[in-house]
């Protein structure tokens, strides 16, 4: 019985190792895809978050500036001050010396022009500081104004994002306890299922009890249209020995993440244009895999939630 169990997948691999060559090079290609994808994405917001830095540094500069300015204008005020209290004294003098000497009067007199011309100089340099003052403060107020409209949109979409992994929390409430996780962190919504909720060993096809939450995590991404939505699926690091048609963990991991997408795509309401599905072997472990516990954790289907950044974007462009 056993030598006609191996000739029979002997056979099966023969038949079929040129399909699985060809099934796997292109699931390769994809992630490779998805992975760049994934790295523009990330450092999309990495840029984003520089930018920001940035502009606070920007507005920073512009607020020195402004201070500075406010103190020059302030010492030429009082400068123009002194110059006018002093202007009023050698009136009072040249009043007082007209009686005396044309001589006196001459050097008084000379002395007055000169006054009068600083004091004039020290005017058209107070209107020019002030000009300078005002594009200072209207550049601060603009840059203040954008700085707000960004950290607007970055705390709504925070609150969306929170807003979302409530609604999720809620919705999958009844599969707490059954392998299933949800968390935000960075800005992302993260939505873990074992394999023990979802499929039988070595299989793709998704049970019903894994089927009815995934239905359900549908019914609230149906309710949020701008969310993008990346399944990965993962493994422990035993390997593969199941269906011959399979090639290894890496293809068993993309075929689950793959029946997860086509489970959410019946549910007509959600853009396909949103989802992404991804395989990613034993490659991305959050437990060690010396340890029955370890490769259950492993062994998953990861959803991973991401708010759009297009708004942001446009913001930042227009800064």
């Amino acid at each position: 019985m056993i030598k006609k169990l191996l000739l029979l997948a002997l056979t099966l691999t023969l038949m079929t190792s040129c399909v699985s060559k060809k099934i796997f090079t292109d699931l390769e290609t994809k992630y490779g895809n998805l992975k760049k994808e994934n790295r523009e994405l990330t450092d999309e917001v990495e840029t984003l978050s520089k930018d920001k830095t940035k502009l606070s540094n920007d507005l920073d500069q512009l607020q020195s500036a402004y201070e500075t300015a406010v103190a020059e204008r302030d010492k030429l005020q009082s400068d123009y001050a002194a110059a006018k209290s002093n202007l009023e004294i050698l009136k009072a003098s040249y009043k007082a010396l007209e009686e005396n000497s044309s001589a006196s009067i001459a050097a008084n007199s000379k002395k007055n022009r000169e006054l009068l011309a600083q004091l004039e100089a020290k005017e058209q340099a107070l209107a020019a500081e002030n000009e300078r003052l005002n594009t200072l403060k209207k550049e601060l107020e603009k840059g203040s104004k954008r700085v707000a409209e960004l950290e607007n949109v970055i705390a709504t979409k925070d609150a969306n994002m929170r807003a979302l992994k409530d609604a999720i929390s809620k919705a999958l409430t009844n599969f707490e306890g059954k392998g299933l996780t949800v968390e935000q962190r960075d800005g992302k919504v993260y939505i873990s299922m074992e394999n023990k909720l979802l499929f039988q060993s070595g299989s793709w096809s998704v049970g019903s009890e894994g089927k009815k939450a995934v239905q359900q995590l549908g019914n609230v991404l149906a309710d949020n249209p701008d969310i993008a939505v990346l399944i990965e699926g993962h493994t422990d690091n035993d390997p593969y020995k199941g269906n011959a048609q399979l090639s290894g963990n890496w293809d068993l991991s993309a075929k689950r993440a793959t029946a997860i997408v086509n489970i959410l795509r019946e549910n007509k309401t959600i853009d396909p244009k949103n989802l992404t599905a991804a395989g990613r072997g034993e490659f991305a472990p959050i437990a060690s895999n010396d340890t029955n516990t370890g490769k259950a954790k492993n062994r998953r289907i990861e959803v991973i939630l991401t708010p759009k950044l297009d708004e942001i974007s446009k913001l930042l462009k227009d800064i």
